[in-house]
């Protein structure tokens, strides 16, 4: 059963939150195009896990207060929405804005609650010659073109919306613009603070994305302390959409392996499902 509620983790900000299922606590973050864009990642990992989905403020109508800026801003919100609820071990699963966020948190989660990363085709770092598309100067079919392996199957015609719908994506686009606009969807320090984020982090990647490229998530992977890429094959940018029997396999085994990590390590033992090292920026190509 999936219920909604209202965390108000500061008096002025009110976050619209979904919960669901029971077990280990799974945080998702979604991505530009609002929470519809992992409900189906949610039903999925609420089979086994208690996920937490938050709607970012400013997206689909939810409140953002005006000192709400940037991505940092989200990341220090959902470490206390994680800390109130008196959560730990938690899985944090971002998709593309989201992945981002989850990056931030994790270079900032001084009290250990986060023992598991999974950024889907995340943005949020500078890499030399493979900065992302600026999706802002993209028209729909343009966005679609770089989004998709197969754009013809989900693009979907702007002509067919509702005034409200138009309004939602144009009030949606604003919020995005206004969070990761300037610099465009990256903190210049991030990439160099991963080093020090010894949480393993997977990074899922469309092998066709033409938003971030699979060589951006490689060197993103890299830049972990225990980091590496997983690349599908014929998914674009949200490859849990277009693949997602491929993609929900290899969270369910990244969630397995990081379940009791931190127990494990305070205790000095070994557990079987403990993630071993990764090398950093490894990468593999999931086709299932």
């Amino acid at each position: 059963m999936t219920t909604a509620d209202t965390a108000n983790v500061y008096p002025d900000l009110p976050l619209t939150l979904s919960e669901s299922g029971s077990g280990r606590p799974v945080l998702i973050l979604h991505g530009g195009g609002g929470p519809a864009t992992v409900a189906g990642l949610v039903a999925h990992l609420s089979r086994t896990a208690h996920t937490l989905t938050p709607v970012h403020p400013g997206w689909d109508g939810a409140p953002r207060p005006g000192w709400l800026t940037g991505v940092d801003d989200l990341a220090l919100a959902y470490l206390h929405l994680l800390a109130d609820r008196g959560l730990d071990d938690v899985l944090v699963v971002g998709s593309s804005l989201g992945g981002w966020i989850a990056a931030e948190m994790a270079v900032r989660d001084g009290a250990g609650l986060i023992t598991g990363l999974v950024l889907i085709d995340a943005v949020g770092v500078h890499v030399p010659g493979e900065a992302p598309t600026d999706v802002f100067t993209l028209g729909p079919r343009g966005l679609a073109e770089h989004s998709w392996h197969d754009p013809d199957a989900h693009f979907a015609d702007p002509a067919g919306l509702s005034d409200g719908q138009l309004a939602a994506r144009r009030a949606n686009m604003a919020t995005m613009r206004l969070l990761a606009g300037d610099p465009y969807m990256h903190d210049p320090k991030l990439l160099r603070r991963l080093g020090r984020v010894r949480t393993p982090a997977l990074l899922v990647w469309g092998a066709s994305d033409r938003v971030v490229t699979p060589a951006y998530g490689a060197a993103y992977a890299a830049a972990f302390g225990d980091g590496r890429i997983e690349v599908v094959a014929e998914a674009g940018h949200l490859p849990h959409i277009e693949r997602p029997d491929a993609t929900f396999a290899l969270i369910d085994a990244h969630l397995r392996r990081t379940t009791g990590a931190a127990t494990a390590a305070a205790t000095g033992t070994a557990t079987a499902r403990a993630t071993p090292r990764a090398t950093a920026g490894t990468t593999t190509r999931a086709t299932a």
